[in-house]
């Protein structure tokens, strides 16, 4: 049976895009250890055992390493970030495949002016502000994810490694996950996302070395 994760992604990708060999792997991981839940109309992927996860919640920490949420969902509702783009540029240059806040941030897809696919972050606007590159290729972001940060929609925690800010909540790493990519991609996990995202950079930023920043920023609002 072929792995509905990747066959909802690769139904809304454009024919500009081959999704990463890295991507499929990470879906066939989760699927493997059923880290989902099936809606109507998708399937949505985890990086760790719900039950056990909301199990684990408490007021000092959790188990789960970051939250993040693998669903489908194209190029749809693109224009609440980038109102003044073309809908065609976008359904060709940005697929969104992740939620990584429970504000709304968004994980896409995206193909540079040089025709590279990377993985751009999309804050909420109502809570994160992240807007940039966040992984130049698929392995990066893997490793981003591996670090274990409460989510990685939140880049004040960038410079530091996980639980280093906050005392009072600890968020306990997802050893099977880190285990994963290190043993399939042959890969170390970085003490800290600067390592893997030199450029962090708000939407209301007025300049940035960021490229997705940068090409994004002649379409907003």
């Amino acid at each position: 049976m072929k792995n509905r994760l990747i066959a909802e992604l690769e139904k809304l990708l454009p024919k500009s895009m081959l999704l990463p060999e890295e991507i499929k792997l990470l879906y066939q991981w989760i699927e493997q250890h059923q880290l989902y839940v099936d809606t109507d109309d998708n399937r949505i992927g985890f990086l760790f055992p719900e039950k056990d996860l909301h199990e684990s919640w408490s007021e000092s920490g959790r188990k789960g390493g970051t939250l993040i949420q693998f669903k489908a969902e194209g190029s749809r509702n693109l224009e609440a970030w980038l109102s003044k783009a073309d809908p065609a540029e976008l359904q060709q240059r940005m697929c969104v495949f992740a939620r990584s806040g429970a504000d709304g941030s968004k994980c896409a897809f995206w193909l540079s002016d040089q025709n590279e696919l990377k993985i751009v972050h999309l804050g909420s606007g109502s809570g994160s502000l992240l807007f940039c590159v966040l992984a130049d290729n698929a392995i990066d972001f893997l490793r981003l994810l591996a670090i274990g940060y409460d989510e990685i929609c939140w880049d004040e925690n960038f410079a530091y490694a996980p639980n280093e800010l906050n005392d009072d909540f600890t968020v306990e790493a997802n050893v099977a996950f880190q285990q994963w990519v290190k043993t399939t991609f042959q890969v170390d996990i970085p003490d800290h996302a600067l390592q893997i995202v030199p450029h962090p950079t708000g939407m209301d930023d007025e300049h940035s070395q960021d490229e997705f920043f940068n090409w994004a920023q002649q379409y907003f609002q």
